[in-house]
């Protein structure tokens, strides 16, 4: 956390150079920089508010808040009608997490243990919420694909009834791993955003999370700005910066928990934040993006296009077979990571 402390102090300088009219570039490059320290400050946060709870309730909180920085972002964005922003981000955080996060977590636990271990109950209960994740996005995407619309005034309409359901798929999972079946993710039933916090009170957490979340909000405004000058300057595709950089700038220090328990040999609670992640995403940011859209008179659906929508069901293909097993080594790290570089270059030249 002291590291993320000292990176804090691209907070004022970001806004600052905002004001003072410094090259989208530059604003961009900084305000990027500021969110890192914030959502990670936003994570602790949320920790140590979980910690003064029971375990459920602690864990619920952990699960429901561990994406609030990428929310906050892709909110921003949408409310600035950039929708393919915000879809390409949803993308990019799914696969950066099951492809980019978990390969990293299983390369670098790997070379440190032979072979690691984890629950199979949390394998095959992830493995098949990650697929009905695909269903629900594969579904508005044939329907997009297959039914005349060319407004996507029906596929929106669609996608606001289909939301919710996916919304109820999330709580759903959330009720099995955390009350009904507990017993059997007792070495992760924090959630998803584990990691070791500072010790807070809970009014002194609860005001950090307050500021943290509306210094989120400040400095998100910023990057949106300046995103679409900067993506020229770049020589980038808004595409491309939405589906690789969005997703890594949003969740680098939830990301970094991760690769940090699978050092230390705690699989459960690495696969759990990596992929428990990307079901968030998929379940429950995706969805209330789209109801969001509702709110601020945006169109905003869930039929992907048919390379991203593709290119998840793939990930969680491969993410699949690698934790079927329940046990993992560096290879199965290694091919992940080279997975994701095989559609980043995808992307780029999309």
């Amino acid at each position: 956390m002291k590291f993320l402390y000292a990176l804090l102090v691209f907070v004022p300088i970001a806004i600052a150079a905002r004001f003072l009219g410094a090259p989208p570039i530059v604003v961009f490059g900084l305000s990027a920089l500021a969110i890192i320290p914030l959502s990670g400050v936003l994570g602790a946060a949320t920790e140590a508010i979980a910690e003064h709870t029971t375990p459920a309730i602690g864990g619920v909180l952990s699960a429901t808040m561990g994406n609030l920085a990428e929310l906050i972002i892709a909110a921003v964005a949408l409310r600035a009608g950039l929708i393919d922003l915000v879809k390409a981000s949803i993308t990019g955080s799914i696969l950066g997490n099951l492809l980019l996060v978990l390969g990293f977590a299983l390369l670098l636990g790997g070379l440190k243990f032979r072979e690691q271990k984890f629950s199979r109950h949390l394998a095959g209960s992830t493995g098949t919420v990650l697929l009905i994740a695909v269903f629900g996005l594969v579904v508005p995407a044939l329907f997009h694909s297959l039914h005349p619309d060319p407004q996507r005034v029906a596929t929106v309409r669609m996608s606001h009834y289909v939301a919710p359901l996916l919304i109820l798929g999330y709580a759903s999972w959330l009720a099995f791993s955390l009350w009904t079946h507990s017993s059997d993710f007792a070495a992760n039933r924090h959630g998803p955003a584990v990691t070791v916090g500072p010790k807070w009170s809970s009014k002194k957490a609860l005001v950090i999370l307050l500021i943290a979340a509306a210094g989120i909000g400040l400095v998100a405004e910023i990057l949106v700005s300046a995103t679409e000058e900067a993506v020229k300057v770049l020589g980038l595709s808004e595409f491309f910066v939405g589906l690789i950089l969005i997703p890594i700038i949003g969740n680098a220090a939830e990301n970094s928990s991760a690769i940090v328990m699978a050092m230390k040999n705690r699989m459960d609670l690495a696969l759990n934040i990596a992929i428990g992640s990307s079901i968030q995403v998929a379940l429950l940011i995706a969805p209330l993006l789209v109801l969001l859209g509702m709110a601020f008179h945006q169109p905003m659906d869930l039929a992907f296009t048919t390379m991203e929508v593709a290119s998840i069901a793939l990930a969680v293909l491969v993410t699949s077979s690698v934790i079927r097993d329940a046990e993992t080594n560096w290879l199965e790290g290694a091919l992940l990571l080279l997975a994701y570089a095989v559609l980043a270059v995808a992307f780029f030249f999309f």
